[in-house]
């Protein structure tokens, strides 16, 4: 049929499946059949897995040395000293930050991920040169990897003259698709302690700009909590139920029995999401408990060798790896959940389409070697080939565009 984009992948095992199928996409989207007429491109699959390319819900690629001489971290115990430790990277990057982005996330797409929220530091310090470096990468990746960009007041906006303005800048520019937060009662909560002041801006430009709200929150206890239930009003009253997300919330892994329920029936209700990036066992969200009660949940890679940390490597099965580790995943079933937290959690968060593999879905997908899902999470194979829209665009971990 003239003007179809047509492929089979022969001989496919969706999910682990015993027996192998046939995969059809059809103009980028899995179908029952081929259209009569069409002529496809056979992709033969060998036996191998299907699995749904996966989400990375939070990665800061603006940071990132992967690929960079060797940098020496100093030490840092504070969140002050490790933005000092970004300024200090930043110095002493040699690739242009907009080169540095585009090799990171090139290697994400051959690691099997299909979109990615990537937070850009806006500060003094840069400008906008995150925002304008990241829109240049996310428009070279077109086609292979959607970028939704995050203008991210590292410095915070009320202690660093000027970033409030920056943050306005880059909502106003078209360019960035949620502004976000830092800590508003502790980090940015400014001299006199006033940290809905941060709120009250971010919240502004969201709702004047329309765009969604991503805030990190890393402040534990009480001051973690009252910002939090405070990020959940400000988002019923804004009527942004969907387009709201907190990432770390280190403050809700504290909690447990009634006071997490009751937590987690606020943020339902407010249809404000969390993000995780599994750091820890005391740190990694109780993401099962909140999903349970309505939460969309979703996992990340945060820095990748930047100045906070040497870790790291943009590859979202390898996430699920280690929120498996982290979480004492051992059957099948919590495997499969942390899979599913990288596919489906991230997918839900970004607001796309989950990858079912079944007829209707995105023809997202990527094929491995391997016996079953649990056994690829723990094994981690090699991604053989990935294929965004019923394209191939990685081959053997090299992206081809």
């Amino acid at each position: 049929m003239a003007g179809t984009a047509a492929t089979v992948f022969r001989n496919v095992r969706p999910y682990g499946a015993e027996r192998p199928v046939d995969l059809f996409a059809v103009d980028g989207v899995l179908a029952e059949r081929l259209p009569d007429g069409a002529e496809p491109v056979v992709v033969e699959g060998g036996g191998r897995i299907a699995l749904p390319t996966l989400v990375d819900a939070h990665i800061h690629p603006d940071k990132t040395a992967w690929g960079e001489p060797w940098y020496s971290r100093r030490p840092a115990a504070s969140l002050p000293e490790y933005v000092e430790g970004d300024v200090d990277l930043h110095r002493h990057q040699a690739t242009p930050l907009a080169e540095r982005a585009h090799r990171l996330l090139a290697h994400a797409v051959a690691s099997g991920t299909r979109a990615v929220r990537a937070h850009v530091d806006v500060a003094p310090a840069y400008g906008l040169a995150g925002v304008t470096g990241l829109a240049e990468a996310r428009e070279r990746l077109a086609g292979a990897l959607d970028v939704q960009l995050v203008a991210f007041p590292q410095h915070g906006v009320r202690r660093t003259p000027g970033a409030g303005d920056l943050l306005a800048e880059a909502a106003a520019s078209g360019l960035i698709d949620a502004v976000g937060g830092i800590d508003p009662a502790g980090f940015d909560g400014g001299p006199d302690g006033e940290g809905p002041a941060q709120l009250d801006l971010v919240f502004g430009l969201a709702e004047r700009h329309g765009l969604r709200l991503d805030i990190h929150l890393h402040d534990r206890g009480e001051r973690g909590l009252d910002p939090l239930r405070d990020i959940v009003a400000r988002t019923r009253a804004a009527g942004l139920a969907g387009r709201v997300v907190v990432s770390h919330a280190f403050c809700v892994p504290e909690l447990a029995g009634d006071r997490l329920a009751a937590l987690a029936d606020e943020l339902a209700g407010a249809g404000v999401g969390l993000t995780t990036v599994a750091p820890s066992a005391h740190q990694v969200l109780p993401f099962r408990e909140l999903q349970a009660r309505g939460v969309r949940v979703g996992l990340g890679s945060d820095g990748v060798r930047d100045s906070w940390s040497p870790y790291g490597n943009a590859d979202m099965l390898h996430r699920a790896h280690l929120l498996g580790w982290t979480t004492d995943a051992r059957t099948d079933q919590e495997l499969g959940d942390c899979f599913a937290l990288a596919a489906d959690g991230g997918a839900d968060l970004l607001g796309l389409p989950r990858v079912t593999l079944r007829p209707g879905s995105p023809a997202d997908f990527m094929l491995v070697t391997g016996e079953c899902l649990p056994q690829v999470v723990v094994d981690l194979p090699a991604r053989e080939l990935v294929v965004r829209g019923g394209r191939v665009v990685a081959r053997d971990g090299r992206h081809l565009g």
